[in-house]
């Protein structure tokens, strides 16, 4: 049975990791940000691959918005192969793993550390390499992930990230609002059946893209990569603005164009893109909390605790990762077990 596997246990088990994460990760944050103020970092470089790399995507928005740092994603061949690694002069280099195993992003921060600038990391596994080349080290707490795709360790990194810039930015509000998060994302979960319902409608799909843009563009990522790895659909993220600029044309009547749409600053450009894709006659599935949007598309997935869009990455990729572990089971594939894959990807 589907509740059987160690993914659907991991996907309900992310209101108690986000609470504990919170609780007991404060004072590595603190020491982290009181650190990022003394040395007046000026810049941001994470080094992360796969769902820790779309982590870092959110945290490009985040940080940018939020605490005004400008944050790069790393090229960590420049390290490992090349071997031309860039000045990173007054940067924080953060590297962001699941299992800190992986030679590249240790190798990105370990050069940091070599040219003396500050160094963190936000891993699951305190023992890893990658938490020993850091100087301070963000604990996920997130309990062993035994299925292969990852879902509460991208949550967790989300929330890490998200109590990191709050805690930055000294802002009393931003921090209860995080407080708010773990009992949003088990709302989140009761739509579970429904999506599970849902699910068999597209047994059959071979490819769609997944639409997300600002917070949420991190959102699209992940659940793109949620969809190939566990449904092996050809599923192709894009920011909303991007897919103007060419790929607009794959859209047929009824291609599958999932949408994240949630209230916020984004709302009125989405609501304009989901129009443009029904014009093009496209099966739109909107991930939204306000109504008039979700009636928009041909298919909702509502959002059911609406929180602040800085915030809803965590609460609105719920919905995609039950669907992508429903869609998994309608077609008989392991959920916990994707061809091909390994739970630790050494890459260099």
């Amino acid at each position: 049975m589907l509740e059987n596997s160690h993914l659907y246990r991991e996907i309900h088990e992310q209101p108690q990791v986000l609470a504990d994460l919170l609780e007991r990760a404060r004072p590595a944050i603190q020491g982290l940000a009181r650190e990022i103020q003394r040395r007046q970092i000026r810049y941001v470089m994470i080094a992360a691959r796969g769902t820790s790399d779309n982590a870092g995507r959110y945290a490009n928005y985040l940080l940018g918005a939020v605490n005004g740092l400008p944050v790069a994603l790393a090229t960590p061949s420049l390290y490992t192969i090349y071997r031309r690694p860039p000045r990173l002069t007054d940067a924080l280099v953060l590297g962001i793993s699941q299992s800190g195993k992986s030679p590249d992003i240790v190798s990105v921060v370990a050069e940091a550390r070599r040219q003396g600038v500050l160094t963190a990391a936000i891993t699951n596994e305190g023992a890893s390499d990658l938490a020993q080349e850091a100087d301070h080290v963000i604990l996920l707490h997130a309990g062993e992930e035994r299925s292969i795709a990852a879902t509460k360790t991208y949550t967790s990194q989300l929330m890490a990230l998200a109590l990191l810039s709050a805690t930055l930015a000294d802002d009393a509000e931003m921090l209860a609002t995080l407080e708010q998060v773990p009992d949003a994302v088990a709302n989140q979960l009761t739509l579970n059946e429904q999506i599970g319902v849902l699910a068999q409608r597209y047994r059959y799909m071979r490819d769609c893209v997944v639409i997300g843009r600002g917070y949420n563009y991190a959102s699209a990522f992940e659940l793109a990569l949620k969809l190939k790895e566990l449904t092996y659909t050809i599923a192709e993220p894009y920011s909303s603005a991007d897919f103007l600029h060419g790929p607009l044309a794959l859209i047929e009547y009824g291609f599958p164009a999932i949408v994240f749409a949630p209230t916020g600053i984004m709302l009125p450009e989405m609501q304009s893109f989901i129009s443009l894709l029904r014009q093009r006659e496209a099966e739109a599935i909107v991930i939204s909390d306000d109504p008039a949007t979700l009636a928009m598309g041909r298919i909702q997935l509502p959002l059911t605790t609406p929180v602040p869009e800085w915030i809803s990455p965590i609460t609105a990729i719920v919905p995609g990762q039950l669907l992508a572990m429903h869609l998994a089971h309608a077609r008989d594939y392991d959920p916990d077990h994707p061809r091909g894959l390994r739970k630790v990807t050494e890459t260099r």
